[in-house]
C-alpha cells in the first residue's frame, strides 16, 4: 500500500520552527515526510534532518520522497522518546528544532490490515511498531474488566467505559475478540441506543483508548519535551501538533513547567528555589486549522499546535 499522510498544519509548523538553512532539525513523527520534506527544502547542504519513526513503512516511504533534498538526511526507525540517545549515537551535542506529530497517520488508518479503524474489519492489532508484543487483541482479550474500564475512561474519555469493558469480558468468556468488527459490535450493544445517536461513531473513543495504550503513547510526551529541550540551541524551538485533549494537555503542563519552574510556595516574596525558565512559551493559545485546511483535510480539524523556543 502506497504511503499516504496528508501533513496537517504544515505552513503554520514551518513558520514556527524558524529554520536556518544550516540547522539541525529532528521530525521526531516522520510519516510520510509532508512535513520533512518542507524543512528539507529549506536547508542548505550543510543542514542536517533527522527523521525518527516507530514504523517502517513510514521510513522507506520518506526515503523515496526525501532523495533528492540538499541537505543531509538521517532516517532512522525508532521512537522519538529515544531521542537523547539517538542523538548521542550521532554525535551531535545541540540542535535546532523538534516538530511532533502526535496521534496516527492516515496511511495507518487506511491500512485497514493494521487495524486501527472501526471503519473496516480487520484483525485487532493497532501496533504503530510491529516489533512491538503487544496488540490491541492482547489488550481486549487478557486485560481485567477494571483495567479496561480505566483505560477506556482515561484514556478514551468514554462515559460507558464500565458498561463496555463489562460487555467486552462477558463476549470473551465465550469467544475471543478477534477482529475490529466484533469489537465495534460489543460496543455498540454496550452504549444504550439513546447515547450512540448523537455525537462520533460509538466506538471512536474506545478505539483511541486501546491504540494509546498498545502504543503507549502517553507516557512518553512529557519527558520527550523536556529530554529535547535540554539539547535544543538557544533560540532553537518545539512544535507539538496533538489531536485529543489528553495530549495536549500533557503539552500544555509540560510547557507551563518548563517556562515556569518555580516550586517555592505562593507565599514566599522572593523566589528561593533559583530554578530558571528554559523556554519562553510562542503560543499561548493553540494554533488550528483554518477552514480552508478542514476543507481539504477533515481529519485536521482536532489538530492543535503548540510552540515553544528554548532560551
Amino acid at each position: 500500500m502506497e504511503f499516504k499522510h496528508v501533513p496537517v498544519l504544515l505552513e503554520e509548523c514551518i513558520e514556527n520552527l524558524n529554520i536556518k538553512k544550516d540547522g539541525i532539525y529532528v521530525d521526531g513523527t516522520l510519516g510520510g515526510a509532508g512535513h520533512s520534506g518542507e524543512i528539507a527544502k529549506r536547508l542548505n547542504k550543510d543542514g542536517l534532518l533527522i527523521g525518527i519513526d516507530r514504523d517502517e513503512n513510514a521510513i522507506e516511504a520518506a526515503a523515496e520522497i526525501l532523495t533528492d533534498v540538499m541537505c543531509k538526511v538521517r532516517l532512522l526507525r525508532d521512537n522519538f522518546s529515544n531521542l537523547k540517545y539517538i542523538l548521542e549515537d550521532l554525535g551531535i551535542e545541540s540542535f535546532d528544532g523538534l516538530l511532533l506529530d502526535l496521534g496516527v497517520s492516515s496511511h495507518q488508518l487506511d491500512d485497514i490490515e493494521r487495524g486501527f479503524s472501526y471503519m473496516h474489519d480487520a484483525p485487532l492489532d493497532m501496533r504503530m511498531d510491529n516489533r512491538n508484543n503487544l496488540t490491541a487483541g492482547d489488550v481486549i482479550n487478557n486485560y481485567s474488566e477494571r483495567d479496561l474500564e480505566q483505560i477506556i475512561k482515561n484514556y478514551g474519555e468514554e462515559r460507558w467505559a464500565k458498561r463496555i469493558a463489562q460487555f467486552i469480558v462477558k463476549f470473551r468468556t465465550d469467544e475471543e475478540i478477534i477482529t475490529t468488527y466484533q469489537l465495534v459490535d460489543i460496543i455498540k450493544k454496550a452504549i444504550p441506543k439513546g447515547a450512540r445517536i448523537k455525537g462520533p461513531h460509538p466506538a471512536k473513543r474506545t478505539f483511541q483508548a486501546v491504540r494509546i495504550e498498545v502504543n503507549k503513547e502517553l507516557d512518553i510526551i512529557g519527558e520527550t519535551i523536556e529530554s529535547a529541550v535540554e539539547r535544543l540551541s538557544i533560540g532553537g524551538r518545539i512544535c507539538v501538533i496533538t489531536f485529543h485533549s489528553l495530549e495536549d494537555r500533557i503539552v500544555k503542563n509540560t510547557f507551563r513547567s518548563l517556562a515556569n519552574p518555580c516550586v517555592c510556595p505562593q507565599e514566599f516574596p522572593i523566589c528561593q528555589c533559583n530554578n530558571k525558565p528554559k523556554i519562553r512559551i510562542i503560543t499561548r493559545k493553540p494554533i488550528v486549522p483554518t477552514e480552508k485546511e478542514l476543507e481539504i483535510n477533515p481529519r485536521s480539524r482536532s489538530a492543535k499546535l503548540r510552540v515553544a523556543e528554548k532560551i
